[in-house]
This record gives C-alpha cells, sequence and structure tokens, in this order.
C-alpha cells in the first residue's frame, strides 16, 4: 500500500526517571514536535528503547502517547521482536491502544533467512488492520532486507513501505526501483535523508528531529518542492549536528542533547550509559555552531 504518511517523522526518545518513564516530561517531548510540525511520531522505535522496557510499561506509554497526540500527527508503535509471537503481539495491543500504523525491525539476533523475513511481515500484518511499515537496519539486528526480498514483502496488502537505514544507497535505490509502486521508502538515517528524498523517497524516519523538527520538515518541504539549492544549503548545516547525534550509539548522544536543551530525560537504561564527558563536549559545540543554546 502507498500513501500512509508522508513529510518528517521523528523516532522519539523515551525520557525515564527513578520511578519509570517520567510522563510530564514526555508530554513536552511529544509538544515539540507538533509544534514543529512533525507529521509522525514513532514511539517505542530504537531511539525509544523498548528493549529495557517491560510490556506492561509499553502498554502505558501507547495508551498515553494516543491520548496525548490527540490525532495531531499520525502515531506509530514499534512492535518488531526476535520472536514472532511478542512482534504480533504487541502489533495487536498497539492497534487495540489507537494506533495508526506500526514499524516492525526485522528479527535480531537469531539471523533468520530472508524467507523467515517475508514469513516475520506476513505474520504481523495478517495479525492486524492498520499500515506497518518494515525497519531495515541490519547494523543492529544481523539481518538485512534485500531489495528482492521488499519487493516480496510489499505484495503483503497493508505493508506500507520501508524504514531504510541501511546505509546502502546502491541497496536503497534498488529498492525504490523494485518497490516504489507498491509501498513507500522512508530513510532511516539522517545522514542520507537528501539523496533518499530526492531519489524518492517520500519521508524520513529521524532522529535528529528530537532536536530540529522544524528543520528537518523543512529539508523534506524544500526537496519536495523542487528548491535544491536551499535545501543543499539547509541539509549543509543540518550534518554535522546529525553526526554529532551518531557520536556513540543512538539512542545516547541524542538523549543527552535533548538535556542540554533543558528537557529533564533521565539517563540511558543499561546496558547503554551516559555520554562520555569528551563526546557531550563534541555533541554540544555542534549544537551551539548550529544556533541551539545549550545548558551546562
Amino acid at each position: 500500500m502507498k500513501g500512509f504518511f508522508s513529510g518528517s517523522a521523528t523516532a522519539i526518545i523515551t525520557p525515564f526517571g527513578e520511578n519509570g518513564v517520567n510522563y510530564e516530561v514526555f508530554g513536552q517531548l511529544i509538544e515539540h514536535q507538533i509544534a514543529g510540525g512533525t507529521d509522525a511520531i514513532v514511539f517505542l522505535g530504537t531511539t525509544g528503547e523498548p528493549s529495557t522496557m517491560s510490556f506492561a510499561e509499553e502498554h502505558v506509554l501507547m495508551e498515553y502517547a494516543v491520548k496525548k497526540v490527540a490525532g495531531r500527527a499520525k502515531v506509530i508503535f514499534g512492535c518488531g521482536s526476535n520472536n514472532t509471537a511478542d512482534a504480533v503481539m504487541t502489533a495487536q495491543k498497539a492497534e487495540s491502544y489507537g494506533a495508526d500504523g506500526l514499524l516492525a525491525v526485522t528479527p535480531y539476533y537469531n539471523k533468520c533467512t530472508q524467507n523467515g523475513l517475508v514469513a516475520y511481515y506476513k505474520a504481523i500484518c495478517e495479525s492486524v488492520s492498520i499500515p506497518v511499515i518494515a525497519y531495515n537496519v541490519p547494523g543492529r539486528t544481523g539481518v538485512e532486507i534485500q531489495p528482492a526480498t521488499m519487493a516480496k514483502i510489499a505484495e503483503i496488502p497493508n505493508i506500507a513501505g520501508i524504514k531504510d537505514a541501511g546505509g546502502n544507497m546502491s541497496k536503497t535505490m534498488e529498492t525504490l526501483r523494485l518497490v516504489q509502486d507498491k509501498c513507500d521508502v522512508y530513510s532511516g538515517e539522517d545522514a542520507l535523508n537528501f539523496p533518499i528524498l530526492a531519489c524518492g523517497g517520500v519521508g524520513v524516519i529521524s532522529v535528529l528531529s528530537n532536536i530540529v523538527p522544524a528543520d528537518v520538515k523543512k529539508l523534506y518541504t524544500l526537496i519536495k518542492a523542487g528548491k535544491l539549492e536551499e535545501a543543499i544549503a539547509l541539509n549543509n548545516r543540518l550534518l554535522p549536528l546529525a553526526n554529532a547525534c551518531f557520536v556513540e550509539v543512538n539512542p545516547i548522544p541524542v538523549k543527552a542533547a535533548m538535556g542540554l536543551l533543558g528537557y529533564e530525560v533521565g539517563t540511558p537504561r543499561a546496558p547503554l550509559t551516559e555520554i562520555e564527558d569528551a563526546n557531550k563536549a563534541k555533541l554540544a559545540k555542534a549544537m551551539q555552531d548550529y544556533g541551539l543554546e545549550v545548558q551546562a
């Protein structure tokens, strides 16, 4: 299927406190996204740290997110797992709470075959009636959705697209060629937002937009309006900040960045750690160079 959403989506962080999710701050982060013109918010994606949350925590978050967003943006929940049964259960829970769509990362650790990937997405899609976006991020999962495999997955009626964070533009181009008439392609890597959008991608699912949602949305708008000189200039500004967001493994830097902006987001959950001092200094400098006001 095509047309689930276009524009900018934010893979939002989850703020934690001593007693779990800090919903007061979470609400502030959601409002920051709405004010920035974000078209969709992805909750419980990699950036949201669902791997260290219990199912009970996730379900409370789902209910809160749908109510808080209140139709002002698309609500997408991460549901992927290395256990297909768990992925199906999470997908069904998300649908029951009112999700507009799902983001399903490939199974991790198990290293299933390409046929296994098709079966995995088929099982998730058949368990719900809402759109599902496949999520290709082999650097984390050890499994890559090959372009020909994505063409098969795209035949599933409620597959809305692929979030491509593979980092290989040659494969992204081949995926675009094979699926663009069947489903949509979204950039899942901020450093490649420009080329993927320019080559036919319909949107981005961004980490960087946690920090500067309006400018990530503007990049999309400029490219789709054919204003490439302005888009290039903006992209050149965004890239150093985007690179700083990955000075350590995501979401360590972006969570630190939101703290530097004054949001009490807490620290990543173990086994992730707080950002190292030297990297925090690099991140703060990139933010200041961009024109953002950071707190000590």
